[in-house]
């Protein structure tokens, strides 16, 4: 089985992330958000399978660091795509799409696991 990850590569949980996925033999291709940013297309589909408040990693240094009126826009699905896809770091991490299209967000060994097994 092959998976899609996306996320940002210098992030510790994307480290753990990998490490998982090689040990448990998943082979993966990997999308940094700082090499290829997100366009609105994916930003979509990832909100119309997770919910868009999923998207939004609030426990990093950049949602801290947002103004209290910017907090505010992320209440709108449509302005919190559109600052996602211009402050890609802001997004949960790791996303993982496997080849059923569906999607896993953040770092979960056993939702993985679960969905590997699932599909086959």
């Amino acid at each position: 089985m092959r998976v899609i990850v996306y996320g940002i590569k210098n992030c510790d949980t994307m480290k753990k992330t990998f490490r998982f996925l090689e040990d448990e033999g998943i082979d993966y291709d990997f999308v940094d958000y700082k090499k290829q940013s997100p366009d609105e297309g994916l930003m979509v589909r990832f909100s119309d399978k997770l919910g868009y408040e999923t998207l939004i990693n609030k426990k990093g240094t950049t949602y801290r660091k947002l103004s209290d009126e910017e907090k505010q826009q992320l209440e709108d699905e449509e302005t919190a795509l559109s600052m996602l896809i211009q402050k890609s770091s802001m997004i949960k991490r790791p996303i993982i799409e496997f080849s059923d299209e569906s999607l896993v967000a953040g770092f979960d060994p056993e939702s993985i696991r679960e969905k590997v097994q699932q599909i086959g």
